[in-house]
């Protein structure tokens, strides 16, 4: 999936004192198409023996927006391997999902962790 990438304006104000009087401004729009796209980070969902298939599946399906049969295929590679990765985002997003799921299970009692790591 590609990004769209789209110029940010940077705004140039100059502001020219021409007399007690007067004052004349230039104001100069100037797109910045030297943007870098955001690091990735990975979001791991670490298996434990308390968290139910059932709340692995759902919040893959409701935070992460998975297919239920893409967070089945997940949901059995973390049990069967300790851990797995359930999405690749930007920083902001990654935490921001990972905070989610993680005070959904406290909620409901479980004890799932979810780790971030820079994508390499």
């Amino acid at each position: 999936m590609g990004r769209e990438s789209r110029p940010i304006l940077f705004i140039n104000v100059e502001i020219i004192k021409m007399s007690q009087q007067q004052t004349d401004v230039k104001v100069r729009a100037t797109p910045n198409f030297d943007l870098k796209e955001p690091p990735l980070y990975k979001v791991i969902y670490v298996n434990d023996e308390v968290t139910t298939v059932e709340f692995v599946i759902e919040t893959l399906v409701n935070i992460f927006d998975h297919s239920r049969e893409n967070a089945n295929a997940l949901t059995k590679v973390i049990h069967e391997q300790g851990a797995g990765v359930v999405a690749v985002l930007p920083y902001e997003m990654a935490e921001q999902k990972g905070v989610e799921a993680t005070q959904l299970a406290r909620n409901n009692g479980f004890p799932l962790q979810i780790k971030l790591e820079p994508e390499q």
